[in-house]
């Protein structure tokens, strides 16, 4: 589900897609903003800052996901075009490619912090440790079993390892278009089938690629939709004690009265871990700008300079005080720099 942070007019739609020196023709006075759920609240914490200093109009902030972000970031550039993206991971390749060839050539790249993905239950469900092996066991579509990969048999916790609680395999996580999801398959259900001897006997890498990335779809592992927030109020109501929900730390943050996280492999999800890089399963998050549209869409370059200030990503800032885990202060002074001098960003390896 689509959520939208409504501002006091609405952008004017312009229908063809403008070139980078056609978009100096002003027809948008108010910065728009799509991408990820996890950055959300993140980015519109900063929208309703800026909008409340009363120079400019609040930024529009709209949560379509990375994956759809970054298409509609992509397709082109003028006012018909959002300005912003943000995105919980990094823009792949792929993506790169794609905005250039629609003429979205000039991009700079704001790493704004790290979050964690957790695995969470209703608070005083019962709560166990697993590892990413025993995660990808449970989700992955297909699981060697007496050495040969078949449809995933487990129904339950147990079945997978005996020290797990007898409680049913019941996840529920973002879709193929989260950012989210692309940093759980990577860091959990790739890292989590690195050791099986079955997945490293293989000889088709591509193969192997596609057994540790896919997804059950037997009902164990529901999507919950691009609203993060709705998968906490699932595993908040829930009562079997059972359902697990997949999604950013700072949710789990801004919850805590009533969910809880699971320990991956020892380590607890906390803010402390996650900043360290003790938590196995975290990653960096992002907000991307197109170049032609700074000093054409009016506020944009301050916006950035909002974001980017120690009022906001600090220590002691208010986008931390949301769960947003902060870059270091050597790291924060070299990405306001860079971000004020509108350094481009190379294309991803």
């Amino acid at each position: 589900m689509k959520h939208v942070l409504f501002a006091t007019a609405a952008a004017v739609a312009i229908t063809v897609a403008l070139t980078p020196t056609q978009a100096n023709a002003q027809a948008r006075d108010q910065i728009r903003i799509v991408g990820s759920s996890t950055v959300f609240p993140f980015t519109t914490a900063v929208a309703e800052q800026f909008g409340r200093a009363g120079r400019f109009k609040t930024p529009v902030v709209e949560s379509t996901g990375t994956g759809g972000g970054m298409r509609i970031f992509c397709a082109g550039i003028g006012p018909a075009h959002p300005d912003v993206t943000n995105a919980s991971r990094r823009m792949t390749a792929a993506e790169f490619d794609t905005c250039q060839r629609n003429g979205v050539t000039d991009i700079i790249e704001i790493p704004i912090g790290f979050d964690g993905i957790v695995l969470a239950v209703r608070k005083g469900a019962p709560n166990f440790e697993v590892t990413r092996e025993q995660i990808w066991k449970a989700l992955a579509r297909q699981v060697p079993v007496n050495g040969q990969l078949v449809n995933n048999p487990y129904q339950r916790w147990n079945e997978i390892d005996p020290r797990l609680p007898n409680l049913a395999i019941e996840v529920i996580g973002p879709p193929p278009t989260s950012g989210t999801r692309d940093s759980f398959v990577e860091l959990v259900m790739e890292a989590g089938c690195r050791n099986v001897p079955e997945i490293r006997a293989m000889q088709d890498a591509r193969a192997r690629q596609q057994a540790c990335q896919a997804i059950r779809e037997d009902g164990k592992f529901v999507e919950g939709g691009e609203n993060d927030n709705l998968i906490v109020q699932r595993v908040a109501a829930d009562r079997t004690g059972a359902l697990i929900g997949v999604f950013g730390y700072s949710f789990l943050d801004q919850n805590l009265d009533k969910i809880e996280g699971k320990v991956i492999e020892g380590v607890p999800p906390t803010y402390e871990n996650i900043a360290t890089g003790k938590y196995p399963v975290a990653r960096s998050m992002y907000i991307y700008v197109k170049r032609a549209h700074v000093d054409v869409i009016p506020g944009l370059r301050e916006f950035m300079a909002e974001y980017t200030s120690e009022r906001a990503m600090g220590d002691t800032g208010y986008l931390p005080a949301k769960g947003l885990i902060t870059h270091p202060p050597q790291r924060r002074q070299e990405i306001r720099e860079r971000t004020m001098n509108l350094t481009l960003m190379q294309r991803p390896s």
